[in-house]
């Protein structure tokens, strides 16, 4: 039996579908996204949930005339696959393969690069304006989560789209019952009403007719759209948006492909916003991922067993040699699938190990209170909730609120942690620098993921997050460079008291033997090795690289010292320049955008010293890291780390690039040895 999905040219063939090849088409869909996933990795929950919602959408709408916009995008695989991907879909994730939310550079149907929460609806009402204001005729169409509704960006969105009116379908896929739900059948038989043509003139028409009684017409008015908007409210739970000026419809069933057909199909004529409550399961069609939600709904996925089905998965594009598996250090518990039983078991990961610590620094300091940002199993704040119920918050997706109740926490005497993902904290900025710092609070920001992530791509590197703390009064920079030294920057945090941005990355640790930790003077670096001939720095978990980098251009013949620095502010400034002495080069690595960043201070620290001791003046200073022109794309870790030449061996091959360039050879050069 042939595939209907393989027989789709684009979705504009969905229109010469009947409603059972559809749900056949549902079906494969399923199949294919199942088959991928367990062999890539990816959001398989949300996806799953969304594939009859993303027929109707496509069967209705003229996409890419027409635009669909997807909030957050990690729900958009059906959507790739009806719009011209299939055959590289095998590739979602991988090194230059299909990226794992909607890209531009993709496909002409992927109308916004997104991957954040809560984004979606703003960018909707511009597309909207910008057809009223050339007067197009293209329909526009947004779908949204239920949490990412709850986002401030959305609810400034919706009051903006209500006070307009804009012409504008906003689904609301509601997959966690955070709307409150339906009260039954008259709620449906509700939404049916203000569908008709009939409610609609009916209701102008009536309003127009008591406007003008005379005398009374005002009052009247007022008083029969109160009693309406009660009987309304009676048995809708979309009164909100109703007040807002949002025509509500709901809630429909998100899986019943006629009810979603018949129901957008009728929306799409009615003037105005309008939304549609569209009632989804996570996970839908694979057992698993229906029963466990939240193991289901990250990237990093449990072990998967694929049903048998008659649809062969996508093949890859083409191979990819030194592809690592996803979900490497993703969430601590989370085993890639495509792992091998035999496979030696990865070290616990950075998050992992900053929870534990904070759970036992917790268990002696009753002040610590954890916050998130709804993320609890991905921050490893879960064990916090776990073991202190009462001293953890989860404020959903709300970064900005999470870091301003922070400060609320630490004015009022406590010492709360917020530990949020390095991409979502940028959400926060404003409230880092007006809250946190201006207040000098001590409030522990626990930055996960910095670095690269991997297979998220663009819109999750953690890469711009220290060149946007360095210029922040009072707030502590600090890294470690392995797991061990993590718990003793834990505990440096609690003994100071200034705001504290803690980074570190999605990795697993190296393993090491479990020390006492020490809380550690602030700014205080560390030399790892002393070297005649070069000096390097590095901030964070790639010093353990630079070492290896160290090592392979002595057998070269070249003395190279390291330091860990440990802090990227303050700067241990002394220790550096004493160190850099006499150095024939002084090259800094971080895993970080280098605009800005913590190469950037070591060479504004190196140069304030070149103004006042000619020792310093011939020491050229080779910046290593992300470089600042471009975002980083998806792949693996140790793809990324390899392309971007952040590995080991790329960190030597950049060094040694530049001795090439300022003509150096091994052994000590005459500064150094009369200084």
């Amino acid at each position: 039996m042939s595939s209907i999905l393989e027989g789709l040219k684009g979705p504009g063939d969905l229109r010469g579908l009947d409603e059972g090849q559809l749900a056949i088409l549902a079906a494969e869909l399923r199949e294919t996204i199942i088959a991928t996933v367990a062999s890539t990795g990816g959001h398989l929950g949300s996806s799953l949930g969304v594939v009859e919602l993303t027929i109707a959408l496509h069967r209705l709408l003229e996409s890419p005339r027409d635009r669909i916009v997807w909030d957050t995008g990690h729900q958009a695989y059906a959507h790739k696959l009806l719009t011209g991907r299939l055959g590289r879909f095998g590739t979602l994730r991988q090194l230059d393969g299909i990226g794992g939310f909607p890209r531009r550079s993709e496909s002409e149907h992927d109308v916004f690069d997104g991957g954040h929460a809560g984004t979606g609806l703003s960018i909707a009402q511009g597309l909207a304006t910008a057809r009223d204001l050339r007067h197009g005729l293209e329909r526009v169409a947004v779908v949204v989560g239920d949490a990412a509704l709850m986002t401030g960006l959305s609810l400034e969105a919706l009051n903006d789209v209500g006070h307009k009116g804009t012409q504008l379908l906003i689904v609301l896929n509601d997959n966690e019952m955070s709307i409150s739900p339906t009260v039954g059948a008259f709620s449906t038989y509700l939404s049916k009403i203000k569908l008709s043509q009939a409610w609609q003139q009916s209701k102008s028409a009536y309003d127009g007719l008591v406007e003008k009684i005379p005398l009374v017409g005002g009052g009247a008015l007022e008083w029969s759209q109160r009693l309406r908007r009660s009987v309304v409210n009676l048995a809708s739970p979309g009164q909100l948006f109703e007040d807002l000026g949002i025509t509500y419809i709901g809630v429909v069933p998100g899986h019943d492909l006629h009810a979603l057909l018949e129901t957008f199909e009728r929306v799409l004529d009615l003037k105005g916003p309008v939304i549609v409550h569209v009632r989804t399961q996570k996970g839908r069609g694979y057992r698993p991922a229906e029963t466990d939600q939240v193991s289901f709904h990250g990237a990093a996925l449990p072990p998967m067993a694929v049903p048998a089905t008659d649809v062969e998965p996508p093949k890859p594009a083409r191979p990819f040699a030194a592809t690592t598996p996803h979900g490497q250090g993703s969430n601590g518990d989370a085993v890639p699938p495509s792992v091998p039983p035999d496979a030696p078991k990865k070290h616990p990961n950075y998050t992992a190990v900053f929870a534990e610590e904070l759970v036992a620094v917790a268990a002696d300091d009753r002040r610590i209170v954890g916050i998130t940002a709804g993320m609890p199993t991905g921050t490893g704040m879960a064990r916090f909730h776990a073991a202190y119920p009462d001293r953890a918050i989860d404020v959903g997706i709300a970064e900005q609120h999470a870091v301003t109740l922070a400060a609320g926490l630490a004015l009022g005497g406590m010492r709360p942690v917020v530990a949020l993902y390095s991409t979502f904290l940028q959400r926060a900025f404003d409230q880092t620098v007006h809250d946190l710092c201006q207040n000098d609070l001590p409030v522990l920001l626990g930055v996960d993921r910095a670095g690269l992530v991997g297979e998220d791509g663009t819109s999750h590197q953690g890469m711009f997050t220290i060149p946007a703390q360095r210029q922040l009064p009072y707030l502590v920079i600090a890294s470690p460079k392995d797991e061990q030294e993590l718990r003793s920057l834990v505990r440096t945090a609690f003994a100071q008291d200034h705001p504290f941005a803690l980074h570190y990355p999605r990795d697993p640790g190296f393993g090491l033997p479990a020390v006492e930790p020490v809380a550690i003077p602030v700014g205080q670096a560390e030399v790892l090795r002393e070297g005649r001939d070069m000096l390097f720095v590095g901030f964070g978990p790639i010093v353990m690289r630079a070492v290896e980098a160290a090592a392979a251009l002595e057998v070269a013949g070249w003395s190279v010292g390291v330091i860990n620095a440990r802090f990227a502010k303050p700067l241990d400034r002394q220790l550096i320049l004493d160190q850099a002495r006499g150095k024939r080069l002084v090259v800094t690595f971080e895993e970080s955008v280098v605009t800005g960043g913590f190469g950037s201070g070591v060479l504004e620290a190196i140069e304030e010293a070149r103004m006042t001791d000619p020792a310093y003046r011939g020491i050229p200073v080779q910046i290593v890291g992300i470089p600042g022109d471009r975002f980083v794309d998806h792949g693996a870790v140790t793809d990324l780390r390899r392309v971007l030449r952040l590995d080991a061996t790329g960190l030597a091959a950049q060094v040694r690039e530049t001795l090439v360039t300022i003509q150096a050879a091994p052994g000590r050069s005459e500064a150094a040895a009369t200084s």
